[in-house]
C-alpha cells in the first residue's frame, strides 16, 4: 500500500493514540496544504489546522484498503470537509449571487417540468431544460436548499448527487469539484464509469446499460455501490 505504513495506519484505526499522533506529524505537510486554502476567513490558522487534524483522524477511522486507493486520496476530502463544515456552520462561507441565480433558474425549471411530466424531473431533464450541467445543478441546489429539500429523491433509484454532496459547504466550487473528483477517481473502474455516464453525461440507467452492454439491473446495482463509496469518502 502506498502512503503511510499499513501497520501504523491499522494501529491508529484501532485506537492507538501514539500511532495516530505519529501519522499526523508525518502528514502535517498534507494537512497544512489544505488548511492554507482557507486562510483569510477570519479563523486562526492554528484552529484551522486543528480542524484539519480532526478530518485526518476521521480519514484514519474510515479508510478501507479495499477501496483500492492511496490513503492520501481518501484523506484530502475528509480534511477539506471538516474545515468547510465548520466555516459553513460558523457563517463564514456565504452563497454567491451567481449560485443563487442558477438555483432560481433551476427551481423554475423544476416546477415547469413537474407540471409537464407529473413527477419529479431527473437531473438530466433539468439539465436539458436549463442548459446547465448536472454538476452545476447539484452545486447550486445543495448550496441554497433547506435540509428537507436536500433529501428529495430524483434518480430512478432515489439516489441523487445532491445527497452525496449534502454535507459539503458549497461556496468555493473549485474546491468542491476537487474533493468530488478525487472521490470519483478513487472508485473501482466500473463504478467510476457508471457515475460519469449517469451524472456527468446525463444518461438514464437504460442508456448507460446499452453503452456498457449490461442490464439496467446491473447498472442500478453498480450505481448504488458507487454511491455508498462516495458517501464514505465525502461524509
Amino acid at each position: 500500500m502506498n502512503g503511510p505504513d499499513a501497520g501504523l495506519l491499522e494501529a491508529a484505526k484501532n485506537g492507538d493514540k501514539e500511532a495516530a499522533e505519529k501519522l499526523i506529524v508525518e502528514n502535517s505537510a498534507l494537512i497544512w496544504s489544505i488548511v492554507r486554502r482557507f486562510f483569510g476567513r477570519g479563523v486562526d490558522s492554528d484552529d484551522l489546522y486543528q480542524l484539519g487534524c480532526m478530518g485526518f483522524m476521521k480519514a484514519i477511522k474510515g479508510f478501507d484498503s479495499s477501496f483500492g486507493t492511496q490513503f492520501s486520496t481518501y484523506a484530502v476530502p475528509k480534511i477539506t470537509g471538516e474545515i468547510r463544515r465548520f466555516l459553513r456552520d460558523d457563517g463564514t462561507i456565504k452563497v454567491s449571487r451567481s449560485i443563487k441565480e442558477k438555483a432560481h433558474t433551476i427551481r423554475n425549471a423544476r416546477i415547469a417540468l413537474e407540471q409537464k411530466l407529473g413527477r419529479d424531473p431527473y437531473l438530466s431533464e433539468i439539465s436539458a431544460e436549463t442548459g446547465l450541467t448536472v454538476e452545476e445543478i447539484a452545486t447550486a441546489e445543495t448550496a441554497t436548499a433547506s435540509a428537507d429539500s436536500l433529501q428529495r429523491e430524483m434518480g430512478e433509484d432515489g439516489l441523487t448527487l445532491e445527497g452525496v454532496l449534502a454535507d459539503i459547504a458549497q461556496e468555493e466550487t473549485m474546491l468542491e469539484r476537487l474533493s468530488l473528483k478525487e472521490a470519483i477517481d478513487a472508485l473501482p473502474p466500473r463504478e467510476k464509469q457508471v457515475i460519469q455516464l449517469r451524472y456527468f453525461r446525463g444518461m438514464t440507467q437504460e442508456s448507460a446499460a446499452k453503452v456498457l452492454k449490461v442490464s439496467q439491473v446491473q447498472i442500478s446495482r453498480i450505481e448504488r455501490h458507487a454511491m455508498e463509496i462516495l458517501r464514505k469518502f465525502l461524509n
